[in-house]
This record gives structure tokens, C-alpha cells and sequence, in this order.
């Protein structure tokens, strides 16, 4: 047993990391977590609390609030995972697994991109509509079957990014507790990241951007190296800063450029909009049914090319 353990201390950590994301993948898809029930209820409760409670309109108010959201959980974390290697290691990829369980997966934003997908092929638009509005909280009635796939395929890539591939890396560099930050970081953006909130907000907002920032980067260039390269470069350089918010255009315009598809461009929704808050992102063909699969499939392929990778360096580590 004791020859057991220090095989195990002394297991690479990017093994550990490819065994752990490998089986929380597999584990989602035949078991997906009550994402609403277990982590978003909870932690809405979390921030409403903090809110009313330190909420006075000013920025400082809101980066104190910020502050306490975060570093008892991520603290706690950082004590258990302290503990568990000290003394008792086997317990260590369990705990790996379980952190991510919560913090990334396919699952919690899956069943809208395929059910739409699915709804397009059929030709049932009126079910797409449905579908495509409850995904983005907005009416989508007046929506025509190619303007529901280029928004379902712009949610999908940053869905994805936030989901899977962000998580994923904090969670290779940093562990667990990196994991957990980038999902907390998130979460309380959106909570507290509107408008409405004004100063209090703020820090939510810009914490969330300087967090994001490396993997947001880390993704557009997988999508860019398992896609049209050259078209997913030219399309982020020139095309990412016109959008409204230009680190969600990084992402969008390389997903775009990576499979030929145009995004962006404005949409018959409630009230006027101007060309200046939807540009065109991307080259190549209108969106439809055809492209969804295409991006989704680019997504899978950047994620077999995260896990080869991770497998590279655990190899490299051995043999080292």
C-alpha cells in the first residue's frame, strides 16, 4: 500500500489531469449533473445575499462583495485538496473529478444547440424559435431558420469556451481551485456584471475580463488550428474589435473563420438594430442546419486536440 502512495505522489500531474478531464467527460454524458438544482440555485442565494447586504452603489461595496463571494469557497478548497495530499493521495483524483464535475461540461448548454439542430433538419421552425428564445432569454418570433442557426452557432462557441475549454484550462495550470475560480468569476459576472448595477458591478465585470483573458485567447487559437487557419487569423484580426463586446469577437470571429461561415449581422428582434451592434464575423457561406454540425464538430476536434496535447506532456513527463 505505502509503494501504492508514493507511485501515486509521484504521478505526473498532467496524467492526473488528462484521467480526470477523460472521466468527467465520459461521466456527463451518461450522468449529466442538475447544473440549476445543485449549482446555479445555491449559488443565486450566495449572491443575492451578499448583494442586499453590501450593495450600496458604490464600486468599493462591490469589490468587497466580490471578494467574500469568492475566497471562503476557493480558500476551503485550497485547505481540502492540502489536506488530502498530505494524507491520504489516493483520494486525490476523486477530488479532481468531483471539482470538475461541477465546474465543466458539454451538458449544461447541450441539449438547446442539439434540440435546435435537430428542430431546423425537421423543418419545425416554430419549435427552433421556441427553443433558440428559452436558450437566449429573448423572444426569437420573428426569426427565419438561417438567423437561428447563426445565433445558435455564435452561443455554441461561447458556450463552449465557457463551459469546457476556459474551465479545462485553469484546471491544467492551476488545479482545482483554478477550476473553481474561473466558474465563480463567471457566474458572479453575470450576476452582478449588468448595467443596471452600475459601480457596484464593475469589479464582477472587470475581474471576470482579466480571468478570461489568456483562455479566451487559448481557444480562439484552437478553433483557428483544427479550422481554416489562415481564414480564422485574418478574421480575428480584423474583424474581432468591431464587435460590442471585442473579447467575445475574438471568439466568434475565429469559430466563423475557422468553418467558413458568416455571424453576426443584425436580427428582425424587438426594436431597431443598427449594423454597428451585430457586424459580420466570419467568411464564407450563410449560416444553416449544415453549419451547426460544422461547429460543433469544431468544437470536438479542439477538444481531442487539448486532450492529445495534455497526453504529449504526461508521455514527455514519463519519459523525463
Amino acid at each position: 500500500m505505502a509503494d501504492v502512495r508514493i507511485a501515486f505522489q509521484t504521478f505526473p500531474f498532467a496524467g492526473m489531469s488528462l484521467f480526470s478531464i477523460v472521466i468527467v467527460l465520459i461521466l456527463e454524458q451518461v450522468r449529466p449533473l442538475a447544473q440549476q438544482r445543485f449549482v446555479r440555485m445555491p449559488l443565486t442565494r450566495y449572491a443575492q445575499f451578499l448583494e442586499s447586504h453590501l450593495n450600496d452603489g458604490q464600486r468599493i461595496h462591490g469589490t468587497i462583495a466580490w471578494f467574500a463571494a469568492l475566497l471562503p469557497p476557493l480558500l476551503l478548497l485550497v485547505l481540502l485538496q492540502f489536506a488530502i495530499a498530505r494524507w491520504q493521495p489516493l483520494l486525490l483524483l476523486p477530488f479532481n473529478v468531483a471539482v470538475l464535475y461541477v465546474t465543466l461540461g458539454f451538458r449544461q448548454f447541450s441539449h438547446y444547440y442539439t434540440d435546435t439542430h435537430l428542430a431546423l433538419r425537421m423543418g419545425e421552425l416554430e419549435r427552433a424559435r421556441t427553443l433558440i428564445a428559452q436558450w437566449r432569454g429573448r423572444s426569437a418570433e420573428r426569426l427565419n431558420s438561417r438567423e437561428i442557426a447563426r445565433l445558435a452557432i455564435e452561443e455554441a462557441l461561447l458556450a463552449a469556451h465557457q463551459h469546457v475549454f476556459a474551465p479545462m484550462f485553469y484546471f491544467v495550470v492551476f488545479g482545482p481551485v483554478g477550476a473553481m475560480l474561473y466558474r465563480l468569476a463567471l457566474f458572479f459576472r453575470s450576476q452582478w456584471g449588468e448595467e443596471e448595477l452600475g459601480a457596484f458591478g464593475a469589479t464582477a465585470r472587470q475581474a471576470f475580463h482579466w480571468i478570461d483573458w489568456l483562455p479566451l485567447r487559448a481557444t480562439a487559437v484552437l478553433f483557428a488550428m483544427v479550422g481554416n487557419f489562415e481564414d480564422a487569423v485574418y478574421c480575428w484580426r480584423t474583424q474581432a474589435a468591431s464587435w460590442p463586446d471585442p473579447a467575445s469577437g475574438i471568439l466568434l470571429a475565429s469559430g466563423a473563420g475557422a468553418i467558413g461561415v458568416r455571424l453576426g449581422q443584425p436580427l428582425p428582434e424587438a426594436g431597431e438594430v443598427s449594423f454597428s451592434e451585430r457586424p459580420e464575423l466570419g467568411s464564407g457561406e450563410e449560416a444553416d442546419a449544415d453549419f451547426m454540425q460544422s461547429a460543433i464538430g469544431l468544437v470536438w476536434r479542439s477538444l481531442a486536440l487539448c486532450l492529445l496535447l495534455l497526453a504529449v506532456f504526461w508521455i514527455a513527463s514519463w519519459m523525463g
